[in-house]
């Protein structure tokens, strides 16, 4: 007989808890960018910068903490120079690839 166990029972999944090392924050953002999602991009952004802390990421990228919040949502937009700051502030870069066709 096997056990059953409810969904609402297991616990709630938090990428953040795997971003502990640039090795992962790279991997994890290479996914994202593969995905041609920019929504995508920006929430993906946001764990990372949740992972590394919020206000350290803030004060490293020259914005303030409440905008950081904002433009990293799941829902936002946020211009290319918003992500290029966090990024730097995060130590990582974009890189272009040819796409294989």
């Amino acid at each position: 007989m096997s056990n059953k166990v409810r969904v609402d029972s297991l616990p709630e999944f938090d990428i953040t808890e795997h971003l502990e090392d640039d090795q992962a924050i790279a991997e994890y953002l290479t996914i994202v960018l593969e995905e041609d999602d920019p929504a995508l991009l920006a929430a993906a952004v946001g764990d990372i910068a949740r992972a590394r802390g919020m206000t350290e990421i803030a004060k490293s990228s020259g914005l303030a903490r409440e905008a950081l919040y904002k433009a990293l949502r799941a829902d936002a937009q946020p211009r290319f120079d918003t992500i290029n700051r966090v990024c730097h502030a995060l130590g990582v870069k974009l890189v272009a690839q040819p796409i294989k066709g």
